[in-house]
């Protein structure tokens, strides 16, 4: 697809709500418009309509998210909460809760060496394309997965989080 039709097909409607629920995101002021930016650039390459929101919290929260959800009693980086189908006719969209923890995104940032905010961007990408069906539970899942991911973040200027880094090579 061309720049030029990119423009011309009518942008989703997204609306995209961030909560700040730990004080410690205060530390990045940039946070809200990377996930707002990573949000509504995900909802452009998958048409994806609707309402979500982002949770911008710290590890006991997502700690005891996992542990109830998903049975593993550790934070996590991110959490993806699928709505389910509801609503009648002319009702919003909901697609859900993405859920990031502040302490391991910033130590897993820091450790893989990449800034904080193209981090936290891939995890909005990330946990959105969860909400859209996307998995990555076989090979062939995860390829699908990562490339799209890898195709929204180059639009936000962020290296592809897969490749290797130099000290792996």
């Amino acid at each position: 697809m061309t720049a030029a039709s990119r423009r011309r097909r009518a942008a989703p409607s997204i609306e995209v709500e961030v909560l700040t629920e730990s004080a410690q995101w205060r530390a990045e002021p940039q946070a809200e418009p990377a996930v707002r930016r990573a949000a509504l650039s995900t909802a452009a390459h998958t048409g994806a309509e609707g309402e979500v929101s982002v949770v911008l919290a710290d590890d006991a929260a997502v700690r005891i998210l996992n542990r109830t959800w998903r049975g593993i009693d550790k934070p996590t980086n991110v959490l993806s909460f699928p709505a389910p189908a509801t609503g009648g006719p002319g009702a919003p969209r909901v697609l859900g809760d993405v859920v990031i923890a502040y302490e391991t995104v910033r130590r897993e940032a820091a450790a893989e060496g990449k800034p904080f905010e193209h981090h936290l961007a891939h995890l909005v990408v990330h946990g959105f394309l969860h909400l859209l069906g996307y998995d990555h539970e076989t090979e062939s899942d995860a390829e699908t997965m990562e490339r799209l991911e890898c195709t929204i973040l180059e639009g936000l200027e962020v290296n592809d989080p897969y490749a290797p880094r130099d000290s792996e090579t």
